[in-house]
């Protein structure tokens, strides 16, 4: 079972809409990386029961982003405000570099694009 950072996000997001029993696992397991048999010795259940547990638990959160994409609109957040970003570092080098008002007008423009998509997502 390998483990993957994208559960350790989708816990972060809908930790707190699993059971009890599966958010502490999963915390152990992902977080804390703590062994199938540590966790079962920490939790009082098997080794398999802690799988089972582990495995229920990712179906679970795999099945609230599927529904909600909390975690899919967080991740087109962070890429428009990178693409925001750096359009904002172009338009303070060319105006530092020169005075091309249509190139930076052609930037200010991509920078609204971006705003206007942002607030439609």
């Amino acid at each position: 079972m390998g483990k993957n950072l994208e559960i350790c996000l989708l816990l972060d997001f809908y930790g707190d809409m699993l059971t009890e029993k599966q958010r502490d696992v999963l915390d152990l397991y992902y977080n804390q990386d703590l062994s199938l048999a540590e966790i079962g010795e920490d939790v009082g259940i098997s080794r398999q029961g802690v799988r089972d547990s582990i495995k229920r638990g990712e179906a679970s959160l795999f099945e609230m982003e599927d529904r909600l994409g909390f975690l899919r609109n967080y991740r087109n957040m962070q890429r428009l405000t990178e693409s925001v970003t750096a359009l904002a570092e172009d338009i303070i080098m060319i105006n530092r570099k020169q005075n091309n008002v249509g190139l930076i007008e052609s930037k200010a423009m991509e920078i609204r694009k971006l705003a206007q998509d942002f607030n439609q997502n």
